[in-house]
């Protein structure tokens, strides 16, 4: 297996970083994509997936949650296999408590169409996570993560990170997609990862929205040593390696997780 990143950046970056949203690469050849931002058609065309061939390269899609860098290039990929007579549909993977706030951001641009109104289903083999259940794809298991991204007036806004296993290997990942800083609540995951792969804005204000490198920084050194951090600004200032994590993820790298058996 291994995980390559389509992009690094913040929801407002440029395409120097691009949007966070990274490819899971089975031993099979086959690819699952970890959210789909806005600019997503542009930036995985710099690994050579376009219009024509998605059908082909995109096997399967993970949706972490329902902000826009993370579901707005949902459009450009469900059209264009819903278009292509020869295209498979994607099988797409999300947690069911997001399918219906998901389907109400993507429907007023998708559904109407000459003579048919379409779901989400049409464009996608729609799976459907259970809460604290698993799925499955290509030997690879795969645990949505509940995490918290924001408070909406009263309510938590969740994301829902992922663990990641393959079955040859005793090793896991955990990948955050988007949260605050809470360890309390995470650090088992963080034990229980061979590598992660986390969220950090690096901006010189901190939003509350994303877990913040002044706090990431005073994680333990046991746990920082493992870790690869993303979804930051442009041009970040701080020295990640210096403090004691792997460093900055940058586009297009790819992290390889052979088989151990």
């Amino acid at each position: 297996m291994k995980i390559q990143f389509v992009g690094v950046g913040s929801a407002f970056t440029d395409e120097r970083y691009w949007q966070s949203n990274a490819l899971v690469i089975a031993d099979s050849g086959k690819k699952l994509l970890i959210d789909a931002g806005g600019d997503i058609r542009h930036a995985i065309k710099e690994l050579g997936i376009t219009n024509q061939n998605v059908g082909d390269e995109i096997d399967a899609v993970y949706i972490s949650h329902c902000h826009a860098d993370h579901i707005g290039g949902l459009e450009w990929l469900g059209f264009c296999t819903y278009f292509n007579p020869t295209a498979k549909k994607p099988t797409m993977f999300v947690v069911s408590a997001l399918v219906g706030d998901l389907w109400r951001s993507l429907q007023s641009g998708m559904q109407s169409h000459e003579n048919v109104v379409l779901e989400l289903d049409d464009f996608f083999e729609l799976k459907r996570v259970a809460k604290n259940a698993t799925f499955e794809w290509e030997g690879i298991k795969f645990t949505p993560v509940q995490t918290l991204h924001i408070m909406n007036g009263f309510s938590f806004v969740h994301s829902y990170g992922l663990l990641i296993e393959q079955k040859c290997s005793s090793g896991t990942v955990f990948f955050s997609t988007d949260t605050q800083f809470c360890p309390k609540q995470i650090q088992k995951f963080y034990d229980s990862a061979e590598m992660i792969f986390h969220d950090c804005e690096t901006a010189p204000y901190q939003s509350g929205v994303h877990a913040h490198y002044d706090d990431m920084k005073t994680l333990d050194e046991e746990t920082k040593k493992k870790m690869w951090l993303y979804h930051y600004q442009p041009e970040p200032p701080q020295d990640a390696i210096a403090d004691g994590f792997l460093g900055f993820a940058e586009k297009g790298q790819i992290f390889d997780f052979p088989c151990s058996i």
